[in-house]
């Protein structure tokens, strides 16, 4: 599955401080819970990646090559600003492997 495909998968997201102070985005769904734990300034360029990509999907709606497919299927409303970077894993890590896990 990639970045622009459809999916049927229904989560509900959270996003919010930490008592560590971390910025958790918190995805649950039906038999998973994902917690994805971010210094702040990486929740910062996380925000600036997902405002980036709004305002190309707006644009693309605009010129009528939105298809709406990859939309995320959320349960409940995000609370206050972030989202996961494109080809990152678990904590910010990247999705290789590579980078580091998630902080708890």
């Amino acid at each position: 599955m990639g970045i622009d495909s459809e999916s049927d998968v229904a989560a509900s997201l959270q996003i919010g401080p930490t008592s560590e102070g971390m910025v958790r985005i918190y995805v649950e769904g039906e038999g998973f819970s994902l917690p994805l734990d971010f210094e702040p300034e990486e929740a910062e360029e996380i925000a600036e990646e997902l405002m980036g990509a709004a305002e190309r999907a707006r644009a693309a709606s605009k010129r009528g090559g939105g298809s709406g497919g990859g939309r995320p299927k959320a349960g409940g409303p995000a609370k206050g600003p972030g989202g996961r970077k494109p080809g990152r894993g678990p904590g910010g890590g990247r999705a290789d492997g590579a980078g580091r896990g998630p902080r708890r």
